[in-house]
């Protein structure tokens, strides 16, 4: 059986664990931080990555902590609907969408780790340093400085860097894969305890990004404080802000953003008192990642934000994690040298996932705010389908759902391209 080491343990790390676990392997995880802390804001997990935390085992634990997502509705500055569509189940998939606090779900999936491979599976405190391999094997580095106890060294058969955005494991790799660019778009990301939003399970996409930037809001947790208030997460785009440092967990605060959607007017929602009243907000730059030319080296290979760091848009960051996580169980299962099994992975995800980074770069669904904010001059219209059809807009999240591993389950085969030119990014660098 081979000796597995997992650099990280992120969601992405410890999903990793279990489905390799499910094929017999006990794979060892090694983190850098000296506690796991429930650190983050929402994060929307789609049909296609329900799925797989199902088949995990996980489903009953995922709902318990989670939101049912019922509709997904898009919103120009002034408050006008665009477009509208079901999500999940309510669309006809056969998995949930749902919606969660991105560290309920690591810490959901902690505790499923060490219950199923053991407290002694995960090593905190344990920051990978360098490595170098041979024929027969991996020799992990580690600065145990915040952790004494820790190895500094251990040796593997096989090594997953699933160390985020900033990978050590990457740079080791591919030194040159660490240049970036700043966007000069920023994320402000909070969340606030306040009544449900229409359904209780809407996800609204409201502003544009040429006028006054542009504002996600969700629910991430119900009951939140016993008298029936959720946990409402929200995340503003901006630009031609200063560059911060790439960092998730950039505490901030609100005076910057509180009145940016003033002119929005929606019956149900005051979105500057949802700013003002937040309980936390964080703030991260938007930072260019070009998709990668390979991933896999020999016994080493990347996975998770560490392989496909994407803009977080459309939501599929941590989504395509979890289909990387199946995909590189089964390859390592089924195929019996290593080398050979990592190129397979690599091969059947990398392509994927990469139109992904791009599309996402590229605003993802959300550039049909875009779209109609300059065709109506940025004014307010009298019906949107004289500005931008439903025929259109329906053509362009059936391209991207689709791309993403979730071809809407109502659409009918047409036997032929779409009338509407693709408004995503093709291709791969």
């Amino acid at each position: 059986m081979l000796d597995i080491a997992i650099i990280g343990a992120g969601p992405a790390g410890l999903a990793t664990a279990l489905r390799l676990h499910q094929k017999g392997f006990r794979p060892r995880l090694y983190e850098a931080v000296s506690e796991i802390k429930p650190l983050g804001v929402g994060v929307d997990i789609k049909p296609y990555a329900v799925k797989e935390l199902t088949e995990m085992g996980l489903y009953e634990a995922f709902c318990d902590i989670s939101v049912d997502a019922q509709e997904s509705i898009f919103y120009t500055g002034y408050g006008q609907e665009i477009f509208s569509e079901k999500c999940g189940r309510h669309m006809g998939y056969e998995n949930d969408q749902r919606f969660v606090h991105r560290g309920r779900l690591q810490m959901m999936l902690y505790k499923a780790v060490q219950d199923r491979l053991g407290a002694d599976a995960i090593t905190l405190g344990c920051r990978c340093s360098s490595f170098e391999q041979d024929d027969s094997g991996v020799t992990v580095h580690f600065d145990t400085t915040h952790n004494p106890d820790a190895p500094k060294q251990i040796r593997a058969d096989v090594v997953i860097g699933v160390d985020g955005i900033r990978s050590v494991v990457r740079s080791k790799l591919m030194p040159e894969s660490m240049r970036t660019h700043f966007s000069g778009l920023t994320l402000y990301r909070g969340v606030t305890v306040m009544p449900p939003l229409k359904t209780g399970g809407s996800i609204l996409h409201i502003g544009d990004p040429i006028r006054q930037g542009t504002i996600i809001v969700y629910p991430i947790q119900d009951n939140v404080d016993g008298q029936g208030n959720q946990l409402v997460n929200w995340v503003i785009e901006q630009s031609e802000k200063p560059q911060t440092e790439e960092d998730w967990n950039q505490e901030t605060g609100v005076k910057e953003v509180e009145h940016v959607f003033d002119d929005c007017q929606l019956d149900f929602l005051d979105i500057g008192k949802m700013i003002s009243n937040a309980r936390e907000c964080y703030l991260f730059p938007l930072i260019d990642h070009d998709p990668l030319k390979q991933w896999s080296f020999g016994r080493i290979t990347l996975l998770g934000d560490a392989a496909h760091a994407m803009y977080p848009r459309g939501g599929n960051s941590v989504c395509q994690a979890f289909v990387d996580a199946r995909v590189i169980a089964e390859k390592l299962a089924d195929i019996n040298d290593p080398v050979e099994a990592l190129k397979a992975y690599e091969s059947e995800r990398r392509e994927k996932v990469n139109w992904l980074v791009l599309a996402s770069r590229g605003e993802g669904p959300e550039v049909v705010r875009r779209i109609v904010e300059e065709r109506s001059g940025g004014k307010p219209f009298d019906d949107i389908e004289n500005i931008f059809p439903h025929e259109e807009a329906l053509s362009i999240f059936s391209e991207y759902h689709a791309k993403a591993g979730m071809k809407i389950p109502t659409e009918k085969e047409t036997g032929g391209p779409s009338k509407y030119k693709s408004v995503f990014a093709t291709g791969s660098k």
